[in-house]
């Protein structure tokens, strides 16, 4: 059974959010059901709590304050897995070197593992690695797998395309040079939102180069279409955590050049040709802004021929796999764990 650190808000924010389905209601203002399909209760009560802690639902458009907000909620609704080894260094970057954060589970002892280059969600402009920790600690530990955190340049400091150009970077590097614990040339890519965006480019972009890819790609609902005409930005544009004002401003700091929009770098959804890429896993989430989108991109790669698995959790919101406080929450975070160890040890040579 995993074992947890967790704030004491956090605690009572879980202990909460764990009463029977019916107070939950209630305590929400009852039922909510969207497009056909139920929000779960817990969800609806952990939005409601979060607009009172002030920590979404915030106009405020300062960027600084934006951030320090981001890493309070991480804080308050994930808890942090314990049986991972954390280690910080620096990897080349586009520009210089940059921070990044080594997970090794326990129980690897001596042996190679597989790795995962992990880029963190929050819009390209928030999240960090402390952001993100217990997400990667988590899908470490679920995927007997080293997980490589990167933190790529943020917008509006460093606008596209620096967070891709980091991205690559730090991708090649890892492929291409030999550490004690990973094994040479198996790297997946996995990414969470903006992340997931960033996940996805990369494997075109490697592809498009010629050169070896990613041996996997994980897509938590991924940000790939920056138009944002799909039906589901209106459907859920407010009271749903992530809204249409916030991915709007988002874009506005990392691509703010409309021309870009269309760019395939910025909305990988619109290459013209997605065949020869990585086996993929696409999660997205039924209650997200960007569910249709990530939804679009799977359907898109499996017409194209590459291999793909995708799930949508049709009762959560966006960024759930960051709320281990829900009932449920974490289970659903080492099940992505797993099935992204899965499709990145199932490219390990028989040798290793």
């Amino acid at each position: 059974m995993p074992a947890y650190d967790q704030s004491f808000p956090g605690t009572l924010i879980s202990a909460a959010l764990n009463l029977p389905p019916s107070v939950l209601q209630r305590l929400a203002g009852g039922g909510h059901v969207v497009d056909g399909a139920p929000l779960q209760p817990a969800t609806r009560a952990l939005l409601v709590i979060g607009e009172r802690l002030g920590l979404i639902g915030d106009e405020d458009r300062d960027v600084a304050r934006r951030r320090r907000q981001t890493r309070r909620s991480a804080d308050l609704v994930m808890p942090r897995p314990r049986q991972v080894t954390a280690t910080d260094e620096l990897i080349p970057g586009a520009a210089g070197d940059l921070r990044a954060r080594r997970y090794r589970p326990w129980g690897a002892g001596s042996q190679r593992q597989p790795t995962i280059l992990y880029f963190h969600g929050g819009g390209w402009v928030v999240g960090d690695l402390d952001t993100h920790d217990a997400v990667c600690r988590a899908v470490a530990v679920a995927s007997s797998c080293n997980v490589v955190a990167l933190d790529y340049r943020l917008a509006p400091e460093c606008p596209y395309p620096a967070a891709v150009d980091d991205c690559i970077a730090a991708f090649r590097y890892l492929r291409d040079t030999a550490t004690a614990d990973g094994i040479p040339g198996v790297v997946s890519v996995m990414g969470d939102s903006a992340g997931g965006n960033l996940a996805a480019v990369v494997s075109q972009r490697m592809r498009d180069a010629g050169e070896v890819g990613p041996v996997a790609q994980g897509l938590l609902y991924p940000a790939t279409d920056l138009r944002m005409t799909q039906p589901s930005i209106d459907l859920f544009a407010a009271g749903y955590f992530l809204t249409k004002d916030d991915m709007l401003w988002y874009r506005d700091q990392y691509a703010p050049d409309p021309e870009l929009w269309r760019d395939p770098g910025v909305s990988p959804l619109l290459a013209d040709d997605l065949s020869g890429l990585p086996p993929a896993w696409v999660w997205t989430a039924g209650f997200d802004p960007l569910r249709d989108e990530g939804d679009a991109y799977a359907e898109r790669l499996a017409d194209a021929g590459v291999e793909v698995r995708h799930r949508c959790y049709a009762d959560q919101i966006h960024a759930f796999a960051s709320m281990g406080v829900l009932p449920g929450g974490m289970a659903r975070t080492f099940d992505i764990g797993r099935q992204m160890g899965a499709v990145t040890r199932s490219a390990v040579p028989a040798a290793s």
